[in-house]
């Protein structure tokens, strides 16, 4: 091409699944011993048969068809307040939700609103590839807070701390997390809601997989102060919990002001969520959460079988953590990049991973493993393939 691009977008790293799914393309893999796509965190099931029959009724009216306000549907944002409000207790309004195209559309269009040019967001390691993506087509610098494996992967806010400097416009956690899986425990999150409050900065929350984690575990109580939205940007995603990733429904949780400026960018991006999603988003909060809570425990189930397939040793690779959809494996090959290691086990053992360098520097000893794509019988078989690896 004759045309120049933008420098910013050129120096952003290709995609990284795409890059994995080309180790396999064109390759065959015996019957009795086929390709374990653990790559990718995709659900490994359709949506609710109820739900699927509800939109199909949907998509006949001509509304569904129509622009709907650019924050979301009205139902929708009064269901999600509402179950924020529930799961997490404090006031959550209407007024402070804003339905995207997804979570990554969310932490774009979020951190387009708090950072330009020159300015710095503060993201941990290992961080998810596409929230460094993003900072580096906007130019904005991302300094990273250093891995802590010794924590099972929880950040340190007396860490995080020390990089804050007068360009420091955000500080961005996930939890649980995607790769590490590692929870954040509530009593780290308001360390870190502290630090963000006292040096007037945003914390930005994403809680893509909170609908995995344990009933038990303590919820955060972020949102029991009344001035939380001077500080808290939550994320979230329909995606996993309702098997609605192709369908990209997402939200940002903030304060109403916030969300105002955000609806600038939402009306030049992409004008609302599609119509569709946002019925679909409504149907599953309104009647489905039970059956997202059985997914919950099925995915439970796996974490459990994978736990039980380490437990049981002489696998040569080590569990740093794990959690939701994801484990964050140490590998045996030191001083090998975890690219050769990844590339190797998916074309020798037929096992496709992700390695640790695509999630930050410093990661080459570290892979990441989605094994919620697995059914917990097959779970013995990551073993078995991890074992001849090595």
């Amino acid at each position: 091409m004759r045309f120049a691009t933008n420098p910013d977008v050129v120096s952003v790293v290709e995609p990284p699944i795409a890059e994995a799914k080309g180790w396999v393309a064109g390759r065959s893999y015996p019957a009795d011993r086929p390709l374990l796509d653990l790559c990718q965190a995709v659900p490994s099931y359709p949506p609710a048969e109820e739900l699927r029959a509800h939109l199909a009724e949907r998509v006949a009216l001509f509304e569904t068809a129509q622009y709907t306000a650019i924050t979301g549907i009205a139902p929708l944002r009064e269901a999600l307040a509402g179950h924020m409000a529930r799961a997490y207790g404090g006031a959550i309004a209407a007024e402070n939700v804003l339905v995207t195209a997804g979570c990554n559309q969310a932490y774009s269009l979020a951190l387009m609103a708090l950072a330009r040019r020159g300015d710095e967001v503060i993201l941990p390691l290992p961080y998810y590839f596409n929230h460094q993506m993003w900072l580096d087509a906007l130019g904005v610098t991302a300094v990273h807070l250093p891995f802590r494996p010794d924590r099972g992967g929880v950040p340190d806010p007396a860490q995080a701390a020390a990089l804050i400097t007068p360009r420091t416009r955000a500080l961005v956690l996930v939890s649980p997390n995607n790769p590490t899986g590692a929870v954040i425990p509530a009593d780290v999150l308001a360390a870190f809601r502290d630090l963000c409050a006292g040096r007037g900065i945003a914390l930005v929350l994403d809680e893509t997989y909170k609908d995995f984690l344990d009933p038990g575990e303590p919820r955060h109580a972020l949102f029991r102060d009344p001035a939380w939205g001077d500080t808290v940007v939550q994320l979230y995603s329909f995606s996993k919990a309702f098997s609605l990733t192709g369908y990209r429904v997402g939200s940002i949780v903030a304060g109403a002001a916030f969300v105002d400026q955000v609806a600038k960018l939402m009306d030049t991006m992409s004008i609302c969520a599609a119509r569709i999603a946002q019925d679909g988003a409504l149907y599953a909060l309104r009647h489905l959460l039970p059956w997202a809570d059985g997914k919950r425990a099925m995915m439970a189930g796996r974490r459990a079988a994978l736990l039980e397939v380490f437990a049981s040793g002489n696998l040569g690779f080590e569990l740093v953590s794990t959690g939701a959809y994801f484990a964050y494996l140490r590998h045996p090959f030191a001083g090998e990049p975890a690219a050769s290691v990844a590339k190797r086990l998916a074309q020798d053992h037929g096992i496709l991973t992700l390695p640790g360098t695509v999630f930050g520097p410093g990661q080459d000893p570290y892979l990441r493993l989605a094994f919620a794509n697995l059914e917990a019988e097959r779970m013995g078989e990551v073993g078995d393939r991890l074992r001849a690896a090595v």
